[in-house]
C-alpha cells in the first residue's frame, strides 16, 4: 500500500447511514444548524436526542464541527459533498482490487459531458505539470 492510499484510508469517512446521509444533506444545503434548525427542516420529525446523537458520531468521524453561538450549538460540515463523494471513490479504489479495471468502469458508465470535462482536465493537468 503506497503512502498516498494509507493516508486515504486512515483520513476517508465512512459511508453513511439514512438518518447521517439526511443531516449532512441539510448541512451542506444550508449551512450550519442548530439541533432545532435540522429538526424543523427534516421530512421525519425525528426527536431530539436522536439527532443529538447523529451529529455527535458525525464529529466523531470529523464530518462536522460544533460551535458555540450564544445559547445555541451550531454544527457546520467540515468539507463539501463533493469531498466527501471524491473521498467515498478513491476509498472505493483503494479496496476494489484492480485499480486499473475500477477506474475503466467507471469511465465507461459517465455521460459525454462528463468525460469531456475529465479530458480537459487531465489536459491542463499535463500542460502545467
Amino acid at each position: 500500500m503506497t503512502s498516498e492510499s494509507a493516508a486515504t484510508e486512515k483520513s476517508s469517512p465512512i459511508r453513511l447511514g439514512a438518518l447521517e446521509q439526511q443531516v449532512m444533506d441539510l448541512l451542506w444545503d444550508e449551512g450550519p444548524l442548530t439541533v432545532r434548525q435540522i429538526i424543523e427542516a427534516s421530512d421525519n420529525v425525528p426527536a431530539y436526542t436522536t439527532i443529538a446523537t447523529v451529529l455527535t458520531n458525525l464529529e466523531r468521524k470529523h464530518l462536522v464541527q460544533r460551535e458555540r453561538q450564544g445559547r445555541s450549538v451550531l454544527h457546520t460540515p467540515n468539507i463539501s459533498r463533493e469531498e466527501h463523494a471524491a473521498t467515498l471513490m478513491q476509498k472505493a479504489l483503494v479496496n476494489g482490487g484492480d485499480r486499473a479495471a475500477s477506474i475503466l468502469h467507471f469511465v465507461d458508465g459517465i455521460g459525454a459531458e462528463d468525460i469531456e470535462l475529465l479530458r480537459s482536465y487531465l489536459n491542463s493537468k499535463d500542460e502545467h505539470g
